[in-house]
């Protein structure tokens, strides 16, 4: 056997025998997760998950349903989220790329002088075909787990846009509510100012025949405009919670989807089961965003690493070469070359383990943030459940704090009339029954926003969107 066939053969052997050993992948396991969270809510709520309800299945009310669809359509902060997920999409697929060679076509021309044959005589050369580009064979595994970070960085951007659309399905909802609320504490300021003007004119007659001091008409004009001021309070709170609606939105929305009347509920739901606290690890998109990058971290530490090993490179050329432009396609013109190319940086003054270390530390942060993540969600979950176990209990001592107040009121008005008690009486029980009423209403919308937190806290039903 020829001396360049055994050069040949052991070439082959050293560069399958790399091939085997070395094609290890150096991505860093997955961390343990020590998030530290029970085993079970604080209430008992058994049953199926509502995030698994779409929103169309969860709301009740046809407007706000409407709304939350043209807000789905029309929001530009879910429209940015999308034009991420297109731009991560691209990077992935550029970091997919990078596992296949780049061939392109290829031609020169070059006129030298080669003192070894003719140094008086320059000559020619010229060469066309097709090329190679330096492509990496990724022994070590650093190409794969570049693509696998760009891949869970693009899962990532995915679950980022799942988690603001369920957001958005909340605002939208709540801005929804306060406007509806808003519109029903006017309509009790603007009660309230009609009494206080009976009040104001009843104590001015008093005043003018004799009966009573100058003292009761002013506290019933303080009221008055007490009164007036609510009214231009809540004017204003409408229009800025339209304002917020068309914002989120996107869009104007139609005057007919607004409510218009006291809102009686907004969801099917009446039990409003949270299943196990695992299911918010499926549900909630902001932890599978937060495990994507604990994962991509785990990926670049494989590649930092990768990077403490030879580049291995291939580059190759196929085509025609000669040193006559009129002879370049000519039989017995067509060449070739292909050759491996290494790199290893000897001395690099510790920046390839710097890059280690900061690929370990960053793994380190997002475990942090996931972990976080997880505690974070739970106590969402946790404190919406808490307000909508008492949330009952709160309405029903309302109601009858507000009945008895207007009892009140009405019996300190009679005894007014009738010249027992001083108009002093009558304010005072006058603004206890429209504290209470604001009180009321104020519940009301709590309990309607605690709902839409539930349904938010545990992951909103995205999947089903």
């Amino acid at each position: 056997m020829s001396k360049s066939a055994t050069v040949s053969r052991g070439l082959v052997i050293s560069t399958l025998s790399i091939a085997l050993v070395a094609c290890v992948n150096m991505q860093a396991p997955q961390p343990a997760i020590t998030s530290h969270i029970p085993h079970n809510f604080s209430q008992n709520t058994s049953g199926k998950t509502i995030a698994e309800q779409s929103y169309k299945e969860f709301i009740s009310n046809p407007k706000l349903a409407q709304v939350i669809e043209i807000t789905l359509n029309n929001n530009r902060d879910l429209r940015t989220a999308t034009f991420n997920i297109e731009r991560v999409q691209q990077e992935y697929q550029i970091t997919k790329n990078s596992q296949l060679p780049t061939i392109g076509v290829m031609g020169g021309a070059a006129r030298q002088v080669d003192p070894s044959i003719n140094p008086n005589n320059p000559a020619s050369t010229f060469q066309v075909g097709l090329g190679m580009t330096a492509y990496e064979l990724d022994f070590w595994g650093r190409v794969q787990n570049l693509k696998d970070a760009a891949l869970n960085n693009y899962l990532a951007t995915q679950s980022a846009k799942e988690a603001v659309q369920i957001s958005l399905i909340s605002n939208v909802t709540q801005a929804w509510l306060n406007y509806a609320f808003a519109q029903a504490n006017l309509n009790l300021a603007e009660q309230t100012l009609k009494t206080q003007l009976d009040s104001y004119h009843l104590n001015k007659k008093r005043f003018e025949v004799g009966i009573d001091s100058e003292v009761p008409l002013k506290q019933a004009q303080i009221s008055v405009e007490t009164a007036r001021n609510d009214v231009a309070t809540y004017k204003t709170q409408i229009q800025q919670a339209k304002n917020l609606l068309d914002l989120l939105a996107g869009h104007p929305v139609p005057q007919n989807l607004l409510p218009d009347h006291t809102i009686q509920n907004i969801t099917f739901e009446k039990t409003f089961a949270a299943g196990l606290p695992s299911d918010l690890l499926n549900h909630r998109p902001d932890l599978k965003a937060a495990e994507y990058e604990l994962r991509a971290a785990g990926a670049n530490i494989g590649a930092a690493k990768a990077r403490m090993f030879p580049t291995i490179s291939l580059t190759g050329s196929t085509g025609y070469a000669s040193s006559e432009l009129k002879d370049l396609f000519k039989t017995g013109n067509f060449a070739w070359s292909i050759g491996p190319s290494v790199d290893l940086p000897i001395f690099d003054w510790g920046t390839r383990k710097a890059n280690i270390k900061i690929a370990e530390t960053d793994q380190k942060i997002a475990l942090a943030k996931y972990e976080k993540a997880i505690q974070s969600a739970f106590r969402e979950v946790n404190d919406a459940l808490a307000t909508h176990a008492h949330i009952g209990e709160r309405l029903d001592a309302q109601r009858r704090l507000v009945s008895a107040t207007d009892a009140t009121y009405k019996l300190s008005m009679a005894r007014y009339r009738a010249g027992v008690d001083s108009y002093f009486t009558v304010l005072d029980a006058q603004r206890s029954a429209y504290a209470a009423q604001q009180g009321l209403l104020a519940l009301e919308q709590m309990k309607f926003n605690n709902q839409i937190e539930i349904y938010k806290a545990l992951g909103g039903g995205i999947s089903k969107v």
